[in-house]
C-alpha cells in the first residue's frame, strides 16, 4: 500500500516555480502582432488550400461551410481555455505546462508527448501538401520524375505514400534552418508570408463570389448530400485547419507581455481564420459544383473552369505562401515544446540546450526537423492528417479540464508580470504555497476577502456533509475526471450507435440516459463549490460550462476518427509511457524538489573523538579533557579509534 501511495504521489506531483515566471533563457522579443500573425500563419494554410476541396467533394458537399463552423466553434472553446492559461503561465510548452501545474506530471508528459506528435505530423503533412500543390502547378512533373527514375511506379502500401516526397524533405530542411536563426527572424519571415496569404484569401472570396451560382448548392443531392454524418466527419477533419493557434501559447516564453498578448492574439487569429475558411469554402462551392471539385488544387481549378488563368497563378502564389507559414508555425513550435519537457527533466537534457547567439533550442530544432522530414518522405497526407487530429483533440480536452480544476483549487496559481516597460498591475500573483512561501510581492488585484473558501462547498450546501469532509478542490477535480470519462462514453454511443439511437432501440436509449445523467451529476458536483474569483488579464467566461462544452465537443470529434487512427495513437502513447517510466520519472527536476520538501536528507559524519574535541575547543576555547584522568568526560574511551556519529549541523 505504501508503495502504491508513493507511486501515485510521484506521477501526480505538480510543477512549481521558484523564480519569476518571466525569467527565461529564451529571448522575449515577440509583440502581440507577431503572435497574432504566427497564429494566423499556422491556421490559414494547408487546411484552406487542400482540406477545403477534399472535405467538400468527399465528405460534406457545400455543407463544408457548416463543418468549418462546427470545427471553429470547438476550436474557440479550446482557444478560450488556452488564452486563460497563457495569461497565467507565460512559459513555453503550451498544454504541457498548463497540465503540469494543475493535473500532475504523468498527465503533463502524456499531453507533451502528444503535442510532439501533433507538430511532427503537422509539419510533415504541411510539407507534403506544399510539395503536392507545387507539383500540381507543374503538371505533376515531380511525381512523374520520381515514378520513372526512383521508384519505378507508385507504392500501394497504405498508410505509406505512393512515392517518396524528397521535395518535402528539402522544404523542411530550409524552414528548419530559418527557425534556428532566432524567434524574431522567424516572426519577420512569417509576417511577410502571412500578409501575402491574407491578401490572396480576400481576392479569392471577392472574385469567387462574383462568379457565384446558387444552383451549385441545389444539384446532386443539394446543400448537404452526405447528410449530418458527413457534416460531422467533415468537421472532425476540418478541425486540423484550426490547430495553429496552439503556436501562440507555445511562444509564451518569448512574448514581451504574454498576459495581454496571448489572449488577444489567440482570439483575433481564430476569428480571422474562421472568416477565411467560411469565406473561401462559400466562394468555392458557389463557383463550381462540389462533385466537380479537384481536391489536390481546388481553388486554381475553380478559376480555370471560369477561364481565369491569371487568377490561377495568384491563387497558386497565395497557396504556397499560406502553406509555408503553416510549416513555419509547426517547425517553430515543435522544438519549444521539446525544450520545455527537456528543461523539466522529462526528456533528454541535451534537447534543452539553448544557443547563446540565437537564443533558441537549436539541437531540438535540428533533431526533430530530421524526424519531421522522414515522416514527410514516406507517409501519405491523409493518414498524417487523421493521425494529427486525435492528439490535438486530446490535448484540448485536457486543457479544458485543467481550467475547471484550476478554478476550484484551494490555492491559486502563481502568475508573473511582464518584462521591462510592462505593467505589473495586469498580472495576478497568487502563491501555490500560501503566504508563508509566497515568492512575489504583488497580490492579485480584485481578489476577494473570501479566498479561504476556494474549492469548498458553497454556504447554502454545507449541510451536504458527505461532500464537506473532503479537502477543498478534491471533489471538483474528481468530478471533472468522471465527467470527462462519461462524456467520452456518451460520445461513443452517439457516434457508433447513432442508428440505434435514432431508431430508439432500448439499449441505446438506456446508455444515453445513464451517461447523460452521470455527466450532469458530475457537473452539478462541480458547481456546488466556490470558484476562484481572483482577477486576471483574461479568464474563460461561464466556467465550468464553457470548458465542459469544449470537452464534450472534442470527445464527439475524436469518436468520428477511424479506428486505425486510434490504434496508431495507442502505439504512440505506449511508447511515450515506456519512455516516461524508464527515464522521465527518475530524471524529473520536480522529483528533486519533491524529495527535498517531503524527505529531507540527514547527513552523518564519522570522526575520531579527538577531532570532535579539537573542533569544540576551537569554538569554546577549551582544552580537551585529560585522557589519563578518570574524572574526565564520561564519553571518553580507552582507545583513540573510538568514533562518534554527529548529525550534520548539530550544535554542541
Amino acid at each position: 500500500m505504501a508503495f502504491c501511495l508513493d507511486f501515485l504521489s510521484k506521477i501526480s506531483r505538480l510543477k512549481t516555480f521558484e523564480t519569476d515566471l518571466m525569467e527565461t533563457s529564451l529571448k522575449r522579443c515577440l509583440t502581440t502582432l507577431d503572435l497574432t500573425l504566427l497564429g494566423i500563419g499556422g491556421m490559414v494554410g494547408a487546411g484552406l488550400y487542400v482540406l477545403t476541396g477534399t472535405v467538400a467533394k468527399d465528405m460534406a458537399g457545400p455543407a463544408v461551410i457548416i463543418s468549418f463552423l462546427i470545427a471553429g466553434f470547438a476550436s474557440l472553446l479550446a482557444a478560450l481555455c488556452y488564452a486563460e492559461f497563457g495569461a497565467r503561465v507565460p512559459k513555453t510548452g503550451s498544454a504541457y505546462i498548463y497540465t503540469y501545474v494543475t493535473m500532475g506530471e504523468m498527465w503533463a508528459f502524456l499531453i507533451g508527448w502528444n503535442i510532439i506528435l501533433e507538430y511532427l505530423v503537422g509539419g510533415a503533412s504541411v510539407a507534403r501538401a506544399w510539395s503536392g500543390y507545387f507539383d500540381e502547378l507543374l503538371d505533376n512533373r515531380i511525381r512523374n520524375f520520381t515514378y520513372e527514375h526512383i521508384t519505378g511506379g507508385p507504392w500501394n502500401q497504405p498508410p505509406f505514400a505512393k512515392y517518396p516526397d524528397l521535395f518535402a524533405l528539402v522544404l523542411i530542411t530550409i524552414v528548419t534552418i530559418f527557425v534556428a536563426l532566432g524567434a524574431k527572424f522567424s516572426a519577420k519571415f512569417n509576417t511577410v508570408f502571412a500578409s501575402l496569404n491574407l491578401c490572396v484569401v480576400l481576392f479569392v472570396v471577392c472574385v469567387g463570389l462574383y462568379f457565384a451560382d446558387i444552383n451549385n448548392w441545389k444539384s446532386e443531392g443539394g446543400f448537404a448530400p452526405y447528410g449530418f454524418s458527413g457534416i460531422m466527419s467533415g468537421a472532425a477533419t476540418c478541425f486540423f485547419a484550426y490547430i495553429g493557434f496552439d503556436a501562440i501559447a507555445t511562444s509564451g516564453e518569448e512574448a514581451k507581455n504574454p498576459a495581454r498578448s496571448i489572449p488577444i492574439a489567440v482570439i483575433v487569429a481564430l476569428c480571422v481564420a474562421s472568416f477565411a475558411y467560411v469565406g473561401v469554402s462559400t466562394a468555392l462551392t458557389l463557383m463550381v459544383p462540389y462533385h466537380s471539385i479537384k481536391p489536390d488544387a481546388a481553388l486554381p481549378d475553380a478559376f480555370h473552369q471560369h477561364n481565369l488563368p491569371w487568377a490561377e497563378y495568384i491563387v497558386g502564389v497565395g497557396a504556397l505562401c499560406g502553406i509555408t507559414t503553416s510549416l513555419m508555425s509547426n517547425m517553430f513550435s515543435l522544438p519549444r515544446c521539446i525544450y520545455a519537457m527537456a528543461s523539466d527533466g522529462l526528456l533528454f537534457s541535451f534537447l534543452a540546450k539553448v544557443n547563446a547567439r540565437t537564443q533558441v533550442p537549436v539541437i531540438a530544432t535540428v533533431v526533430f526537423g530530421i524526424f519531421t522530414g522522414v515522416l514527410a518522405v514516406i507517409f501519405d497526407l491523409e493518414a498524417l492528417v487523421e493521425f494529427l487530429s486525435i492528439g490535438t483533440l486530446l490535448a484540448y480536452t485536457i486543457v479544458a479540464a485543467s481550467v475547471i480544476v484550476l478554478r476550484y483549487q484551494a490555492k491559486a496559481l502563481t502568475v508573473a508580470g511582464p518584462t521591462e516597460g510592462g505593467d505589473r498591475d495586469d498580472f495576478a500573483d497568487v502563491s501555490e504555497d500560501g503566504p508563508e512561501k509566497q515568492k512575489s510581492k504583488h497580490s492579485a488585484p480584485g481578489q476577494n476577502a473570501n479566498s479561504g473558501d476556494y474549492g469548498k462547498l458553497k454556504k447554502r450546501f454545507e449541510n451536504l456533509r458527505f461532500l464537506a469532509q473532503f479537502t477543498p478542490g478534491t471533489v471538483a477535480a474528481f468530478a471533472t475526471l468522471m465527467m470527462g470519462i462519461f462524456m467520452f462514453a456518451l460520445a461513443a454511443v452517439l457516434a457508433y450507435g447513432s442508428y440505434a439511437v435514432t431508431s430508439a432501440e432500448p439499449w441505446a436509449i438506456v446508455l444515453v440516459i445513464l451517461f447523460s445523467f452521470m455527466v450532469i451529476t458530475s457537473f452539478t458536483l462541480i458547481i456546488l463549490h466556490n470558484q476562484n474569483t481572483a482577477s486576471l488579464t483574461f479568464k474563460v467566461p461561464l466556467v465550468p460550462f464553457v470548458p465542459a462544452l469544449s470537452m464534450f465537443c472534442n470527445a464527439v470529434l475524436m469518436m468520428k476518427l477511424q479506428y486505425m487512427t486510434w490504434i496508431r495513437f495507442a502505439v504512440w502513447v505506449t511508447v511515450g509511457m515506456i519512455l516516461y517510466f524508464t527515464y522521465g520519472i527518475r530524471h524529473s527536476k520536480e522529483a528533486r524538489r519533491w524529495d527535498a520538501d517531503n524527505r529531507p536528507e540527514v547527513h552523518y559524519f564519522v570522526m575520531p573523538q579527538e577531532v570532535m574535541y579539537t573542533m569544540r575547543g576551537s569554538v569554546e576555547l577549551q582544552q580537551p579533557p585529560n585522557r589519563d584522568s578518570h574524572h574526565g568526560d564520561d564519553t571518553s574511551s580507552e582507545t583513540s579509534d573510538t568514533r562518534t556519529l554527529l548529525p550534520s549541523g548539530a550544535k554542541e
